[in-house]
């Protein structure tokens, strides 16, 4: 583990590597005026030579020469400089570390306000790796990240704090299936939890009982048996509440309305949301925040054995409403209906529910952006404001109610499809039946909860999609003081 402390500045300290930051043609920012200065004329001319003039995302790197540092790197950061270039540089800074002992950069004496925290939080998931699996994995060389100059302690915590949250779900994301049945994500979940939060794991005799109809409907053809996860986290003075619901299918073969091959290959993912909801659920409780949250994550597989649910099947939800199912694999939002039903009845502030819901999704946005629905405009509201905040890009959709009658069913109260195009927009009709009158936004990630490559902090597979921005929403909530957004002039 890497150990992140303040220390002297650039011309007091030493390392194997210092990284200071550049700004758009050739503008030194904080350590960079030192390292020009010491080696003279040639650096421009070296520069020139590789084409870098400090826009965003450019990287060059040489021997530190006469300097205590046995290389420099100077990172680009263009002409606009925010929170999240910052975090993406440090990201990349991270993704390079291996090979270096002791680091030490500069990045965060940028002059915006949280800067240290968001370099941290960039270094440490630049860092990450998930190789679990290695036979022989490389090991890193890295443990001492040094912030020259100095930085407070609390913002350095807070960003290992929401860092280990998106490792976390990060590490579950990318588990084999096989390694993470519904028994023992619970546990591993629970497991990871600080003590002020409580952990309720309803079995399956427990959800019949209690009427989790949506769950067991999908879990009918697995072998493996569902849970139902409730993390409480509700601190005697908050005097807010929020309820966040996380899409919990462990892996997905599309059950009856089976998916092709090719598209289960990554359908371990169909869990990214109720892992965010445990990072989150983490990072908040330890970061102490005074708002009340409870997370609440449905887990099952959704399989093809010989009694799974099939095509014309009807199933009662937690909520009492029947729903009739003519495509097995739009099954993510028959759990969901149970959890948003269970959240409604808690009446708080605002229900948040995240899932890899719909490919539509993808086809809309691509796959860096989530799309996000709600029936409340101040919740909607928040929602992007703390979601570009955290650095993770969302993009509002309509809540077309006039598609609603699309859904009905002959034989029960809703189907869960509507036609072939718009099916991220039926989703989230679908799912709105089963919300009550409560704030309720929905997050769609079926993007951006992988990656397929590795990008500044992005590293490929797993991303921790939503964890920032439900540990943002929780500080805005808490404290009604974050901050929406920081930019700077170079």
């Amino acid at each position: 583990m890497t150990e992140i402390t303040g220390g002297p500045d650039v011309v007091g300290g030493d390392g194997d590597l210092l990284a200071v930051p550049v700004l758009a043609d050739l503008t030194w920012g904080p350590g960079a005026d030192v390292v020009a200065e010491a080696f003279g004329d040639w650096i421009e001319e070296y520069l020139e030579r590789k084409d870098f003039s400090g826009k965003v995302g450019q990287v060059v790197g040489f021997p530190g020469g006469d300097l205590p540092y046995g290389e420099v790197m100077l990172i680009g950061l263009g002409d606009e400089v925010d929170l999240e270039t910052l975090r993406r540089a440090a990201g990349t800074l991270g993704s390079k570390a291996m090979p270096y002992p002791k680091i030490v950069t500069t990045l965060h004496a940028v002059e915006i306000d949280g800067a240290a925290e968001a370099v941290v939080t960039g270094f440490l998931l630049g860092a990450y790796r998930f190789d679990s699996y290695k036979s022989e994995p490389k090991e890193s060389k890295n443990v001492e990240l040094v912030l020259a100059g100095g930085a407070e302690d609390a913002g350095i915590e807070s960003a290992q704090q929401l860092a280990a949250a998106v490792g976390l779900a990060r590490d579950l994301v990318n588990e084999p299936a096989i390694s993470t049945p519904p028994v023992v994500l619970a546990r591993r979940a629970a497991d990871a939890m600080p003590d002020s939060v409580t952990v309720e794991i309803i079995d399956e005799s427990d959800a019949a009982d209690r009427g989790f109809g949506g769950l067991l409907a999908v879990n009918a053809g697995a072998d493996n048996p569902a849970r139902l996860v409730i993390l409480r986290y509700e601190p005697d003075s908050a005097d807010k509440s929020l309820v966040f619901v996380g899409k919990g299918i462990v892996f997905d073969s599309g059950g009856l309305s089976i998916k092709p091959a090719s598209f289960m290959e990554e359908m371990k993912t169909d869990m990214a949301g109720a892992a965010a909801v445990f990072g989150a659920m983490k990072a908040i409780a330890e970061k102490g925040l005074d708002v009340s949250i409870v997370g609440i994550t449905p887990l099952t597989e959704n399989m093809t054995g010989g009694s799974a649910l099939r095509p014309g099947d009807v199933f009662t939800a937690y909520n009492g409403k029947t729903v009739e199912v003519l495509n097995t694999d739009a099954e993510g939002r028959l759990i969901l209906a149970d959890g948003l039903s269970l959240a409604a009845e808690m009446e708080p502030d605002l229900i948040v529910d995240i899932a890899t819901l719909t490919g539509a999704a993808k086809v809309a946005l691509g796959v860096n952006i989530a799309a996000v629905f709600g029936n409340d405009e101040d919740a909607l509201d928040s929602v992007e404001a703390a979601a570009k905040y955290a650095g993770e890009k969302v993009w509002r959709m309509p809540l077309e109610s006039e598609y609603r009658p699309t859904l009905d069913s002959p034989i029960a109260d809703i189907k869960n499809i509507g036609d072939r195009y718009g099916g991220t927009i039926y989703a989230a009709l679908f799912l709105k039946e089963f919300v009550g009158d409560n704030a309720w936004v929905h997050v769609d990630i079926a993007g951006p909860a992988r990656a397929s490559k590795a990008e500044h902090y992005i590293t490929k597979g797993g991303t921790g999609f939503g964890v920032r921005t439900l540990v943002a929403l929780a500080e805005q909530v808490s404290s009604a003081a974050v901050p929406i957004s920081r930019t700077i002039l170079a």
